[in-house]
């Protein structure tokens, strides 16, 4: 039991994934509600601080996606304010939103990824910098926000990156493709919950395949062998714990069956990234495979409201 009442839910804010941070929130503030607390939503200006000191609560729920909610920024306001918070730190909250550095860590630990570049989105556009098919994305952004794959035979690069009108970050990264089916496991505290497999009938799991309804079907558990989904589960569990994550997060993989990419000796998973802030929206999947774990929406809110804290 908690001694927390008054939380304050962060969503919506200034990233390109706003609409998905507001429907996160409102599903929150309806569970926290429900739990017995009391949920002030709080979406944040210009000054959120400001807003945060005039809210008062006990804790906050930080429902925030992408840039501004889950890169370190707004966990570092917290830690100032010595509001405890839910989800991870400013250190591993910042290592994860930048995939490059993910992958630093991720290399460090033996954990599998595939050979990757970061470069100016002008010059990812210009040439191909990688011998088709590989994968162009921002490096700091989340819910497969501008995201390109150049096929192999592709002529050149996507157009857009030489837009005038490009509002997302300049700084791209370029990776090798991975062929391969989409699996995510989801991690709450110290424990892998189990993997999930992503299909869509679009060309890949992007922002439309997540959030809008009948984008995507998951398949819960996914059609692995058991080594296989122990597997991803293990590595999941490495990947949180060696990024420093706190609460919940999600890490994503492709699972290459046929192993031919690179010569590779066999089947193989490769880990993408980590989310440190998953989404809580109707179709998402952390609450999905807590439900599948007899962990309710509202139970889950509440567990991370208790597990909320500084000095994360």
């Amino acid at each position: 039991m908690t001694a927390y009442k008054r939380i304050a839910v962060l969503m919506g804010g200034r990233s390109t994934e706003r609409d998905v941070s507001l429907s996160s929130g409102r599903g929150v503030m309806k569970a926290l509600a429900e739990e017995g607390f009391e949920p002030i939503s709080v979406d944040p200006g210009d000054n959120p601080g400001q807003q945060l000191w005039e809210a008062k609560p006990d804790a906050v729920f930080n429902a925030l996606h992408g840039r501004f909610g889950e890169d370190g920024t707004v966990q570092g306001l917290l830690e100032l304010m010595r509001l405890p918070y839910t989800h991870s730190g400013v250190l591993s909250s910042a290592l994860a939103m930048h995939k490059e550095r993910t992958k630093d860590i991720y290399r460090a630990a033996g954990l599998p990824v595939v050979r990757s570049i970061v470069v100016d989105r002008r010059e990812a556009g210009a040439r191909h910098l990688m011998e088709p098919p590989y994968v162009v994305k921002p490096v700091n952004e989340g819910s497969s926000v501008g995201i390109f794959i150049v096929k192999q035979g592709a002529n050149r690069p996507p157009a857009a990156l030489l837009a005038d009108d490009w509002s997302i970050s300049d700084e791209m990264m370029v990776e090798e493709f991975v062929p391969g089916r989409e699996l995510t496991v989801a991690v709450i505290g110290d424990k892998p919950l189990g993997v999930t497999e992503i299909t869509t009938e679009l060309e890949f799991y992007d922002y439309e395949a997540k959030y809008a309804p009948g984008g995507s079907k998951h398949i819960l558990p996914a059609n692995l062998s058991k080594a296989v989904a122990d597997e991803a589960m293990l590595l999941a569990m490495r990947a949180h714990q060696v990024l420093g994550c706190r609460g919940v997060s999600r890490t994503d993989f492709r699972f290459d069956e046929s192993g031919v990419l690179n010569n590779s000796k066999g089947p193989r998973l490769i880990l993408l990234e980590t989310n440190t802030q998953p989404g809580m929206t109707p179709t998402s999947l952390v609450p999905e495979q807590a439900a599948y774990n007899g962990i309710s929406y509202a139970k889950l809110c509440r567990w991370m409201v208790e597990d909320a804290s500084c000095d994360r």
